[in-house]
C-alpha cells in the first residue's frame, strides 16, 4: 500500500494482478460493479471533457488514445485494433490506461486494460440491454465468438437477466472455444451453424466481428420487430456489421455522436440521421424502448468515459490490497527545482 508520502510511486496493476483482482472480487460482481460505475458517470455526463478518440489508422488496423476528465481526475486509454493479429497469434485488441490527479498532474494509477476493456465493454452492453431490450428478454444471439464473446454472455447474465446464449462464428473452432468456456457458468448454450439459426428466438442480437470491412452480419430481412441489437463490432471507419435497412427501421442509441458517426454502423447513414445518446436514457432525460415491436439498436464503439469509469473502479478496488506494484515512474528530486542535481548524484 502507498502512503501520501509515496507520490512518486504510481500503483501499477499488471495483467497478473488484474486476473487476481477479478478472481478476488468475482467475475459477476466485477461486471456489476463496473456497470454501476459506468451508470454513475453517465449520470454526470455533462461534467466531462468529451472528444472523439485520437486515432492513427493504417491498412492493418488502428492505434487510439481515449482521453477524458471530470475536472478532478484525468484518464486516458491507449488501445489498438488489428484484426490480422489473431492469425499471427496476437490479440486483436490490447490496451493500457492511466488515471491522474488534475490538481497536481501526478498519475495515481497505471493499469493493463486488455482484460479491463473486455470487462467494461461487456458491462456497458449489458447495462444498455437492461434499459433497451424487450421486457423479460432471456435469450441472446452471440454472433462472433472471439475474445469478447464470453464476457458479453456473462455480463448479459449477471446484469440483464439473460439465461440462454446462441453462438455462431464463421470459424467453428471459435464457437467451440466459447461454448467450452461458458460450460458450467449457469448459461444454457446452443451452438449454431448460421447467423439465421443463431437469432432464432433471441430477443437480444449481439454482433462482435473483427474484420475491418463493410460487412453485413445482419441483413435487413433477418431482423424482425421487437428485438434489441447490441452492435459492438463496427468500431472504426470502414468497418460495419448492420445493413442500412435495419438502421433506418430501428431507433439508434449511441455513446457520443461525433465519434459514432465516424466509427460506428451509422457511418453508413447521413450525418443528420437522428440518434439518441444513451446517457440521456439512463439519466431519465430521453425515452428508450417504447413498444413491444420497436427495434432498438445500440451502436456502440466504446467511449473514454466508460474507460474512466473502469479505471475509477479498479483504483477503488486495489486500495488496501496487494493487487498492484508500486512503480517508480516519476522523478522525485529532494529539491523539485534541481532535477539535474538528482541525475548528477546518481552517477556516483
Amino acid at each position: 500500500m502507498l502512503t501520501p508520502s509515496d507520490k512518486a510511486l504510481v500503483p501499477f496493476v499488471s495483467v497478473d494482478h488484474m486476473m487476481q483482482l477479478i478472481h478476488h472480487v468475482g467475475l459477476p460482481a466485477m461486471l456489476r460493479g463496473l456497470s454501476t460505475y459506468i451508470a454513475d458517470d453517465f449520470a454526470r455526463w455533462e461534467q466531462f471533457d468529451k472528444t472523439p478518440r485520437v486515432a492513427s489508422h493504417s491498412a492493418e488496423g488502428v492505434i487510439e488514445l481515449m482521453p477524458t476528465s471530470d475536472g478532478e481526475t484525468y484518464g486516458f486509454k491507449y488501445v489498438n485494433g488489428h484484426p490480422k493479429n489473431t492469425s499471427e497469434g496476437l490479440q486483436t485488441v490490447t490496451a493500457f490506461g492511466l488515471l491522474a490527479d488534475v490538481d497536481t498532474g501526478y498519475p495515481v494509477l497505471l493499469t493493463e486494460m486488455t482484460l479491463l476493456t473486455a470487462l467494461r465493454t461487456a458491462a456497458t452492453s449489458a447495462l444498455v440491454a437492461k434499459a433497451l431490450a424487450p421486457r423479460g428478454a432471456t435469450t441472446m444471439a452471440m454472433i462472433g465468438n472471439g475474445a469478447q464473446s464470453e464476457f458479453q454472455s456473462l455480463a448479459m447474465m449477471a446484469i440483464a437477466g439473460v439465461t440462454h446464449v446462441r453462438l455462431y462464428d464463421i470459424d467453428a473452432g471459435a464457437t467451440a472455444k466459447c461454448a467450452h468456456n461458458l460450460a458450467d457458468t449457469g448459461l444454457t448454450v446452443t451452438t449454431c451453424t448460421s447467423p439465421e439459426d443463431a437469432i432464432e428466438g433471441a430477443q437480444i442480437l449481439t454482433t462482435c466481428t473483427a474484420d475491418k470491412a463493410h460487412a453485413t452480419i445482419l441483413t435487413d430481412n433477418m431482423v424482425g420487430a421487437g428485438v434489441h441489437i447490441n452492435a459492438i463490432g463496427g468500431d472504426c471507419p470502414g468497418k460495419t456489421e448492420i445493413a442500412p435497412g435495419i438502421l433506418t427501421r430501428g431507433d439508434i442509441f449511441v455513446e457520443y455522436p461525433p465519434q459514432t458517426r465516424i466509427e460506428g454502423d451509422i457511418q453508413q447513414l447521413p450525418d443528420d440521421h437522428p440518434v439518441t445518446e444513451i446517457w440521456q436514457v439512463l439519466a431519465g432525460q430521453a425515452q428508450g424502448r417504447t413498444s413491444d415491436r420497436q427495434i432498438t439498436i445500440f451502436d456502440s464503439v466504446g467511449f473514454a468515459i466508460e474507460d474512466f469509469s473502469a479505471l475509477r473502479f479498479v483504483r477503488d478496488q486495489v486500495r488496501n490490497t496487494a493487487f498492484f506494484h508500486p512503480l517508480d515512474l516519476l522523478a522525485d528530486p529532494d529539491d523539485p527545482r534541481d532535477l539535474f542535481g538528482m541525475l548528477s548524484r546518481a552517477k556516483g
